[in-house]
C-alpha cells in the first residue's frame, strides 16, 4: 500500500515511525514532513492547509491511505474531501473535528451529554468577558476558543492576570481569530492526565496511559507549552478503568450518535482527576504532541491494520496489543520557547545517542548537509525500559549528549 502521512512534527514522526513497521507499507509518503521523517518516507513539499494541492497529490500518486496528523487540515475538512472523492482516509470529518476546532462546542457538547467538565461560560466580546470574570473565583481559567497551536489557555490566578488575557486574546488579536470568542471556566484542582482512543462510531477503544507534561519549568510551573515530555503508563492512573468508561467514555460515543456525529479516527482526552472523579478539561481530535511518541513506542501491533480498522468501522474487530514496557519522551526545545524562540542553530551530537535511543524530529531543517534547529520543541528523545527510573536515567544521561545552542528541557519528566 502506498500511505501518504499529513504533518511536520513529532507526532507525525512518531506515526511515520509506527506505520514504517508494518508490513502492509509498500511506499510512506509525507506532507512536508521533516529531516528526521526523510529517512523513512518520501517527503513532499506542501502546506497541511492546502487541501486542493493534497487531494491532487493524492489522486496522481494513487496513495491507497491518508494520514492526517494535525488538527488545522481536520478543522478545515480535509477528511471530508478526500473521502468525497473516494480515498481512504484517517481522521475525523469536519463536523466531528469541531470538538477541538471550538471550545466553546465541546464545552456544549459535554453539558448535553453530561459529561463531567469544569463550569464555564461562553462570551463573544471583551465588555461581555469583563462581567462574566465576576461570576467565578480566582484562580480561574480563559481558552481561545478557536485553535491557537497549545497556547490559547491561561491559568489566572488573579485579576490582573485574567485582564491581560482577555485583552490580548481579544482585544490585541494575540491569538488572530482565534481568540474572538473565548471560554471562561472554573480551576479544577487534581492531576492532569491524557486518554486517547481509538474511535469508529461504533466503538471506543482506550490506548495505554499516557501523562504529558503542559508547563515549560520544573515543578509543573510557568506558562503552558505544547508539550515538555511524556511517559507511559501514566505513574499516577491507577484502577480508574471503569470509572472513565462509565463516565466519559460511554456518554461520548453515545453523544456522538445522539448528535449524528460521523467520528472515525483518534479522541484524545485531556482530564482532570481528583479524589479518583474525572472531568474533561478539552477534547482534541487527534493524536497528542508528545503523547503519542510514548504510546507508539509501546505498540506491539500493526498501526496500519488498527487505522484501516477505523476508516472502516470495524474497530472492533482490531488486534490491538501493547508492550509492558515502560516508555518515556523527552523533548528538547529551542531558546525562548515557548515565546518568541532562535532558530538556525546547528545541532550537534545525534550520532553519540545509544542504540535504544529513538530520535523524533520536531522542529528541525537541513540546509547545506548540516541538522538546524527550525521550531519552538526541536527534538524528542525517546525509549522504552522495564520502569520510569530506567528510562529517565538513560534519555537525561543522553539528552547531554544533544548540543545546540540555548537547549533547554524539563528535569522531572514523570515525577509530576
Amino acid at each position: 500500500m502506498k500511505v501518504l502521512v499529513i504533518g511536520s512534527g513529532g507526532r507525525e514522526h512518531a506515526l511515520v515511525y509506527g506505520l514504517a513497521k508494518s508490513a502492509k507499507v509498500d511506499k510512506l509518503y509525507a506532507w512536508p514532513g521533516n529531516p528526521g521523517i526523510k529517512e523513512l518516507a518520501e517527503t513532499v513539499d506542501g502546506k497541511v492547509d492546502d487541501l486542493e494541492a493534497i487531494l491532487r497529490f493524492v489522486e496522481e500518486k494513487d496513495i491507497d491511505f491518508t494520514v492526517i496528523g494535525p488538527e488545522v487540515p481536520l478543522c478545515l475538512g480535509l477528511a471530508d474531501l478526500l473521502e468525497e472523492h473516494g480515498h481512504k482516509v484517517f481522521g475525523p470529518l469536519k463536523k466531528a473535528a469541531h470538538l477541538e476546532g471550538s471550545k466553546a462546542f465541546a464545552k456544549d457538547f459535554m453539558q448535553r451529554h453530561h459529561i463531567p467538565t469544569a463550569a464555564y461560560k461562553e462570551v463573544n466580546n471583551y465588555e461581555d468577558a469583563l462581567l462574566a470574570l465576576k461570576d467565578f473565583t480566582y484562580p480561574l481559567v480563559i481558552k481561545a476558543d478557536g485553535l491557537a497551536a497549545g497556547k490559547g489557555v491561561v491559568i489566572c490566578e488573579d485579576e490582573k492576570t485574567a485582564l491581560d488575557s482577555l485583552k490580548a486574546m481579544m482585544l490585541e488579536k494575540k491569538l488572530e481569530d482565534a481568540g474572538d470568542k473565548v471560554v471562561i471556566e472554573e480551576f479544577l484542582k487534581g492531576f492532569e492526565c491524557s486518554l486517547l482512543c481509538f474511535v469508529d462510531g461504533e466503538a471506543i477503544v482506550p490506548m495505554v496511559s499516557v501523562k504529558d507534561h503542559k508547563q515549560i519549568y520544573d515543578n509543573n510551573e510557568g506558562p503552558n507549552t505544547g508539550g515538555m515530555g511524556s511517559v507511559s503508563p501514566n505513574p499516577f492512573l491507577h484502577g480508574m478503568d471503569d470509572i472513565l468508561s462509565e463516565e466519559v467514555l460511554k456518554p461520548f460515543l453515545k453523544g456522538l450518535k445522539e448528535d449524528n456525529i460521523d467520528y472515525r479516527g483518534v479522541i484524545f482526552i485531556g482530564l482532570m482527576i481528583d479524589e479518583n472523579k474525572p472531568k474533561v478539561l478539552e477534547f482534541n481530535v487527534r493524536f497528542g504532541d508528545p503523547e503519542t511518541q510514548s504510546v507508539i513506542m509501546r505498540l506491539d501491533s500493526d498501526l496500519l491494520d488498527i487505522m484501516e480498522a477505523v476508516s472502516e468501522k470495524r474497530l472492533k474487530e482490531a488486534d490491538i496489543r501493547w508492550k509492558d514496557e515502560t516508555a518515556m519522551c523527552l523533548v528538547l526545545t529551542a531558546q525562548g520557547y515557548p515565546g518568541k524562540y532562535r532558530k538556525g542553530d546547528i545541532i550537534e551530537g545525534l550520532e553519540k545517542l545509544d542504540d535504544d535511543i529513538v530520535v523524533f524530529h520536531a522542529g528541525t531543517a537541513l540546509k547545506d548537509g548540516k541538522l538546524l534547529t527550525n521550531g519552538g520543541r526541536v527534538l524528542n528523545l525517546c525509549t522504552l525500559g522495564k520502569d520510569l527510573e530506567t528510562c529517565r536515567q538513560k534519555l537525561y544521561a543522553n539528552a547531554e549528549k544533544v548540543n545546540f545552542v540555548g537547549k533547554y528541557y524539563r528535569k522531572d519528566i514523570g515525577l509530576h
